[in-house]
């Protein structure tokens, strides 16, 4: 009796005690009620002191490009660095490109994407969107001394190009079966006005700036329709997160829009004077050239490092592959598998966004790169490696255990020497490959010899100088590696 009077007791405490929590807790929410939702509704001072990583595209100009110094800038870039010090926070912007900022977003990478994104019933399911801050609208544009494509009539049995996730790209496929043209989905802008010169696409659609601005830059185009009516922009995040940001943007936007900031800004970029003087290829050169030495720069970092673990991760699952033990054989065997069967981008995306959103853990996009190339390299390394050891006279390894060595004593004296030589040829070759994949890490935001290429187009749309400028560089930096490593060959081997 008196212990279930005592075990009685105990739970009636327990319980009391559980009451009171819930009591307090529920005194709490009410208590706090308007500041757990201000940032719903209002108060954008909840933003002030913080900082966001805000996530935008790397070739959509006038709304996000680079400048002649490398700067990022734009309509996008001057609204959020005026609202960041009008409402008191701080921005870090990453300019990965448009679906790679939506990724991040998703994954955690960055807080917002702000990027000239069209506000659609679709994206609201998976974001919150600001008021708007621009109207935009889609036009069709064709080469310039084209004068058979006038109306969208003429364009029956053609193909027409517009930018992936890009109104232009609705608009487009939404017409196509009226019209009878197909449509063909581009990541950017400079490459969907190359296929119209180069007679690929019979017309491009893009929202009218992006137009207008490719046009006074000398792309090549002429815009044959009207504007066509079409969506707005918006910043976004993640459905249900930072409704501060949102708000503090909102009411930036709006003092913006009262005191004439807001124009002053649009109108720096869409006014007729806002192009950008045409040059020589030799000034071309001159002004580019520095930032395409620093994307080289960081192109050889890349491959320099990715190559030191590839060639580490090669040898020791090199050694994996050849021995007795079947748990090894099967364990290398995977990662040669894994790596050597899927694409280098997919990899790249697995570990910038895909390990992020389970882990939480970001990783820097530098890192992601080494990752994936360093990864991707020592696959193929490991089959160079093992077929290197393959290749050796089995009777080398016979010969120098009658000698009374052990197994890794004739691995290592006898048999590694001799396979290192033959080996050699194909790891210089996969040397010169990942140094050239690391132009994949463009679509990450890693600024390399690529991306920094694609931002100096964007910005003149002068794609066949720059892209042989790029290519020249490339050219000589792996001529280079191809003329250290046979000397290397030569010194190591003879």
């Amino acid at each position: 009796m008196m212990r279930g009077f005592g075990a009685s007791k105990i739970m009636g405490w327990r319980f009391a005690l559980l009451v009171i929590t819930l009591m307090a807790l529920m005194i709490s929410m009410f208590t706090n009620a308007p500041s757990a939702f201000a940032a719903g509704s209002s108060g954008s001072d909840s933003a002030r002191g913080k900082s966001f990583v805000i996530a935008t595209d790397t070739t959509f100009a006038p709304f996000e490009y680079r400048d002649t110094a490398g700067e990022l800038t734009g309509i996008d870039i001057d609204l959020i660095n005026e609202a960041a010090k009008r409402e008191g926070f701080t921005v870090t912007i990453r300019a990965v490109g448009f679906d790679a900022a939506l990724q991040a977003v998703q994954s955690g990478q960055a807080d917002a994407v702000l990027s000239g994104m069209s506000i659609t019933d679709e994206r609201k399911k998976v974001f919150d969107f600001s008021d708007p801050y621009f109207d935009s609208g889609v036009q069709m544009a064709v080469r310039a001394n084209n004068n058979d494509i006038t109306s969208y009539e003429d364009l029956r049995g053609q193909t027409v190009v517009a930018k992936t996730g890009a109104e232009g790209l609705a608009f487009a496929q939404s017409i196509a079966d009226k019209y009878g043209f197909t449509v063909k989905a581009l990541a950017q802008a400079d490459t969907m006005y190359s296929e119209v010169n180069a007679g690929h696409a019979a017309a491009v659609f893009d929202d009218y700036p992006v137009l207008a601005y490719g046009i006074k830059q000398g792309n090549g185009l002429k815009v044959v329709t009207p504007k066509e009516s079409g969506a707005q922009y918006g910043t976004a995040v993640l459905k249900g997160t930072h409704a501060d940001y949102l708000n503090a943007f909102n009411d930036a936007l709006a003092s913006m829009k009262a005191d004439g900031t807001y124009q002053q800004i649009i109108d720096k970029y869409l006014s007729s004077d806002a192009s950008e003087a045409n040059t020589s290829f030799w000034g071309l050169l001159s002004s580019s050239l520095p930032s395409l030495l620093r994307g080289l720069g960081i192109t050889v970092a890349v491959a320099a490092i990715a190559l030191a673990i590839a060639t580490a991760l090669g040898v020791l699952f090199g050694f994996f592959r050849v021995s007795h033990n079947r748990v090894l054989k099967a364990l290398a065997a995977i990662y040669v598998n894994i790596f050597r069967g899927t694409p280098v981008l997919v990899q790249a995306f697995f570990f910038y966004f895909g390990v992020p959103a389970v882990t939480g853990q970001n990783i820097p996009v530098f890192w992601a790169g080494v990752i994936t190339l360093a990864l991707n390299a020592g696959a193929y390394m490991t089959e160079i490696v093992r077929g290197g050891i393959d290749s050796v006279d089995p009777g080398q390894m016979e010969a120098a255990r009658s000698l009374g060595m052990s197994w890794l004593q004739s691995m290592t004296h006898v048999v590694v020497p001799q396979a290192i030589k033959i080996a050699t040829p194909s790891a210089i070759n996969q040397f010169i490959i990942t140094l050239k994949d690391t132009s994949l890490l463009a679509v990450l935001g890693l600024a390399e010899l690529t991306y920094q290429g694609q931002q100096i187009i964007a910005r003149n749309f002068r794609s066949f100088e720059m892209w042989i400028i790029v290519g020249v560089l490339y050219f000589i930096v792996i001529m280079l590696l191809t003329w250290l490593s046979n000397i290397l060959d030569r010194r190591f081997n003879k």
